[in-house]
């Protein structure tokens, strides 16, 4: 098996980054909302430029997983656009890039991760869990598919 590389984000990985994005959210039969739209079409101004950070899972060249962390007004980073190809799940892709969303967090001294989800998504809520997350009452989100809050202090 080739290594999984887990990386920042580089301009080469702007199609990779939509197309991981968009399989798992048509696939689920969710619609692209605006916010999706924004962050996957323009992921250097709406998430590196507002000081977020983007990690792309590389296995043998080639983007098999990805996920973001969007700063938010609090100081904390919304963690998002979390995917695994189905060709690269069980490899424990998930938690490596949540390990490095965190790493990255622990470092800007956020005060947490904040996440938002659907029930449907029951496979990543159990990752979420496992990782330390813990629900939350509903908030405010652009998401007509978010019923799912979740945050882990840091």
């Amino acid at each position: 098996m080739t290594d999984v590389l887990i990386m920042p984000w580089e301009p080469r990985h702007a199609a990779a980054w939509r197309s991981l994005n968009e399989d798992w959210l048509l696939a689920g039969g969710y619609v692209l909302e605006p916010k999706d739209q924004l962050v996957l079409g323009d992921p250097q101004g709406s998430i590196l430029d507002k000081g977020g950070f983007i990690f792309i899972a590389e296995r043998g060249g080639r983007p098999v997983g990805c996920c973001s962390l969007m700063a938010m007004a609090d100081g904390g980073y919304e963690v998002g656009k979390m995917a695994v190809v189905e060709g690269a799940r069980g490899l424990n892709l998930g938690w490596r890039l949540l390990e490095a969303c965190e790493a990255a967090a622990r470092a800007a001294g956020a005060p947490r991760l904040y996440l938002e989800t659907n029930t449907a998504q029951t496979h990543a809520i159990a990752l979420y869990r496992r990782f330390g997350f813990v629900d939350l009452p509903p908030q405010p989100t652009p998401y007509a598919r978010c019923d799912v809050w979740m945050e882990k202090r840091l």
